[in-house]
């Protein structure tokens, strides 16, 4: 494990109680500190974790913030230029771009656990943190891939090492949901990159009404402004780090507040505005409850399948032998 902060940290702990062994290193020595303090087994550098990981065949976690992947990269690249190696970075293109570029010959396929809190570093770490949550594990599908129905795995990448990562994001609990790196950078600019940018938002408006405004907040701003207590620099480099998929949600978002504002203004009524946002919500809380759907077995080398499925709020639940049991909408 590269990086034992929040998501690190409680990958560390996950994986331990999942009976995986699992070493780490961090540039942090107040949190390299407070690993070992538990008993955790944490290395003096990235060079020593990642060697060892070639010698034992380990799978190699990145799990640093994007703005640290391109130098993290180049170190495990000095020393393990070969590995096995997935990441839990909040993008996915710029990361496979980069390990495409530096790191041309490693065994890579990209995940990303749908889990965290505002807090950061070691200490907010938990085991518990990805029980039940979306994990994503890539897969590349290209479009020749779609068309051809006689290309048995269906897309480029290593279908083998798609059931490892899927199998570490199930004994943390998790439940796998297959994409495409492009479609993966899409969907969470729309659900998690854009909430931090209206978070930032509303706390601002927030603000500029005063301490009146602020004394009265309650649990619709609580909630509403929860992600801006993560530090500044993580918010900038996860939303920077995807900003074309990001720009076309904002601008999704400011026609919709455009809308609104026009309604207000002209008729007085946010009718159309609540009721397709009260829909949106419907909808998000069936396909939480994905897992009482109905449950397929699909080839796990079949990766445009699963991708397929994923596509159509899919989650792998189980992994028996090459066989995944997917769980789908009711």
């Amino acid at each position: 494990m590269l990086g034992l902060g929040l998501i690190g940290g409680s990958l560390v702990r996950a994986a331990a109680a999942a009976g995986r062994r699992v070493w780490g290193a961090t540039t942090s020595a107040e949190d390299a500190r407070a690993a070992r303090a538990e008993g955790y087994d944490v290395v003096a550098s990235t060079e020593e974790a990642v060697a060892r990981a070639g010698v034992e065949d380990a799978l190699v976690v990145l799990a640093v913030p994007l703005p640290a992947v391109e130098p993290v990269l180049r170190e495990i690249a000095s020393v393990a230029p070969e590995c096995r190696l997935t990441d839990v970075v909040s993008v996915k293109e710029p990361v496979a771009d980069a390990v495409r570029r530096l790191l041309p010959r490693a065994r890579y396929v990209g995940g990303h656990p749908m889990a965290g809190t505002s807090a950061s570093g070691w200490a907010a770490g938990d085991a518990a943190l990805f029980r039940d949550a979306a994990w994503v594990v890539t897969a590349e599908v290209t479009e020749s891939d779609e068309e051809d129905d006689e290309d048995e795995a269906g897309a480029e990448g290593d279908p083998g090492l798609w059931a490892e990562v899927a199998r570490l994001a199930l004994d943390c609990g998790a439940r796998v949901v297959p994409a495409t790196p492009a479609e993966h950078d899409a969907a969470v600019a729309r659900v998690s990159h854009l909430p931090h940018v209206l978070a930032a938002v509303l706390a601002a408006v927030g603000a500029d009404g005063g301490p009146l405004a602020l004394s009265l907040g309650a649990g619709s701003f609580r909630d509403g402004t929860r992600v801006m207590g993560t530090r500044p620099e993580l918010v900038r480099a996860m939303c920077e780090g995807n900003r074309w998929a990001l720009l076309d949600a904002v601008d999704d978002a400011l026609g919709r507040l455009g809308a609104a504002r026009g309604a207000l203004a002209s008729t007085g009524s946010l009718a159309a505005t609540v009721a397709a946002g009260h829909a949106a919500r419907r909808s998000w809380e069936r396909l939480r409850s994905a897992d009482a759907g109905s449950r397929v077995r699909v080839n796990s080398h079949d990766l445009r399948c699963l991708v397929e499925l994923g596509r159509h709020g899919g989650r792998v639940v189980a992994l028996d032998d090459d066989e995944a049991v997917v769980a789908l909408p009711e």
